[in-house]
């Protein structure tokens, strides 16, 4: 079975990448590396693995010829508060860009296509949501990933299986890393400095998912009979892993084994939702096998072993805004 993955040089894409080739499946990676290759270093002279140097606004449509199944991950992953970056550019690479990529792959007779979106969709909830909820979207980010859910959902046919999936805040080691995301970011901070921020108020509920959990549950969507998927959207995560920030700076603290003090920063942020996950459990059969506590664990020692190292590119905005400062994108 032949799978092409958009952003597979990506922090869930290289693990994604990496776990399918061990699974036998051939693997077109369609990244324009405006991250590096870091991510995949260790795949490019595998045998079923081809690498695609490309923008997912603008590639070749032919190369989806034969394609069984179509995963998008390339975006701009992540919340832009301070609009360090133009609206136009999540438009261009959150909604634009998985379009094209959708339309293409139903018109060249790929069997499934998977989208990656995410719970920030939900913003401020004060009640738990699932699928059927009310989105609330803060920002740019959740909000070009609704438009692109609602046009890339109506394509779903007989022929064409579209399925969308929600991921919580997504935690854990990745060749090609991120300090961005809340649990890898206090971790980082705990390794560095003995301290773990704490965006105020503390009391915001964020859902999150270890990578490998979210990589699980793409494959067992895969494997799935298409009918049951097929135009549906599932939360990805777990009911257990609605933390409260301040919660989960502790967790985080006190599964190091290190002395450490918290520290508070910033104004108050408004996101919070906790998120209903019982759907993918029940139809799916989806269960997380990670919890935080695994992931600090994992991404000190990388950190000790310098396997991976905290730069400007583990940080998609920051990273992003260099890119458009420098005429790359």
């Amino acid at each position: 079975m032949k799978i092409l993955i958009t952003g597979g040089a990506g922090y869930i894409g290289s693990i994604l990448c990496d776990t399918l080739l061990k699974r036998g499946y051939e693997i077109i990676c369609l990244d324009k590396l405006y991250f590096g290759d870091i991510g995949i270093k260790n795949l490019i002279n595998e045998k079923n693995f081809k690498l695609i140097r490309e923008d997912t606004r603008s590639f070749d449509s032919s190369i989806l010829k034969d394609i069984d199944i179509v995963i998008d991950l390339a975006a701009i992953s992540q919340p832009d508060p301070e609009n360090k970056l133009k609206p136009e550019l999540f438009y261009e690479m959150n909604y634009k860009g998985p379009v094209r990529v959708a339309n293409l792959s139903k018109k060249y007779g790929v069997r499934k296509y998977f989208f990656a979106s995410t719970c920030s969709v939900y913003g401020f909830q004060s009640k738990l949501v699932n699928e059927e909820s009310s989105l609330n979207p803060l920002e740019e980010y959740a909000r070009t990933k609704i438009m692109a859910e609602k046009e890339i959902k109506s394509l779903s046919s007989k022929n064409f299986c579209v399925t969308i999936f929600r991921f919580a805040t997504v935690y854990g080691l990745s060749p090609k890393m991120r300090f961005d995301l809340v649990v890898n970011g206090m971790t980082l901070a705990l390794w560095k400095f003995n301290k773990i921020k704490i965006m105020r108020p503390g009391t915001q509920i964020r859902p999150v998912v270890h990578i490998r959990d979210t990589v699980k549950a793409l494959i067992l969507a895969m494997e799935h009979e298409e009918e049951i998927i097929n135009g549906q959207i599932f939360n990805v995560g777990s009911n257990d892993q609605n933390y409260s920030i301040y919660e989960l700076a502790k967790r985080i603290g006190d599964s190091s084994g290190r002395s450490y003090t918290l520290e508070w920063y910033g104004e108050l942020d408004k996101r919070t939702y906790s998120v209903d996950f019982q759907k993918i459990n029940k139809i799916l059969n989806f269960k997380v096998d990670y919890c935080p506590e695994n992931a600090v664990k994992e991404i000190i020692e990388a950190l000790d072993y310098n396997i991976i190292k905290d730069a400007p590119h583990t940080r998609v905005i920051e990273w992003w805004e260099h890119l458009h400062s420098s005429g790359r994108v």
